[in-house]
């Protein structure tokens, strides 16, 4: 399995007929740290008429929630919302804060915005592809080290390694693909590495 989500927070502004669309889209591991960002945006921007928000949490994206926050039914949280599923992102919080400017946008218009301000916001995050990978780790010597690193990376197998008197060694694997993990390692150390077999990460 994996998923899409962000890398870290990322800022964007827009400005419509004088009315100021400032998004702030951030991870969000469940709904709480999710709402968390969105009570940051309200006390930064205080004065502002809006703070409306949408969230999508789980691997399968099935957490999902919004707010028009004021704004016409319809209008302002959807379109984020659509945005964020729109580029299959989830663990991730958008919050698009306007400032009024004094011209009406209508409907049409607030869809619009908000949508163009929250793509605004995608378009700065750096996106990132999670895999569930389970590490096969072993202390091996640094020849063998290189040795397996090469031939994990031959395979499309990820690595980490801790360098000390020995290496310790993590490579990263899926779930079907763990007994070929503990057999690279007993054909390449001549079975002297003992492999262990570790609990499911995404990475």
């Amino acid at each position: 399995m994996s998923y899409r989500t962000i890398v870290s927070p990322v800022e964007a502004e827009i400005e419509i007929k004088r009315s100021r669309f400032l998004t702030r889209l951030s991870p969000a591991a469940d709904e709480a740290e999710a709402r968390a960002v969105i009570a940051e945006a309200r006390a930064e921007h205080p004065k502002a008429r809006h703070h409306c928000s949408a969230f999508v949490l789980d691997v399968d994206s099935r957490t999902q929630r919004f707010s028009d926050d004021g704004e016409p039914a319809g209008t302002a949280g959807a379109p984020i919302l659509d945005v964020v599923t729109g580029h299959d992102l989830t663990f991730v919080v958008a919050v698009v804060t306007r400032y009024f400017g004094g011209t009406l946008l209508g409907a049409g218009g607030l869809v619009r915005a908000y949508g163009q301000a929250t793509s605004a916001a995608v378009d700065e995050a750096r996106i990132v592809i999670r895999r569930e990978r389970v590490p096969v780790s072993a202390h091996v010597d640094y020849a063998q080290a290189n040795a397996l690193e090469r031939a994990a990376g031959n395979r499309g197998w990820t690595t980490r390694a801790e360098y000390g008197g020995e290496v310790g060694l993590d490579v990263l694997v899926p779930l079907a693909e763990v007994a070929d993990a503990v057999a690279m390692y007993a054909d390449l150390t001549a079975g002297r590495a003992e492999p262990e077999v570790g609990e499911v990460e995404w990475v």
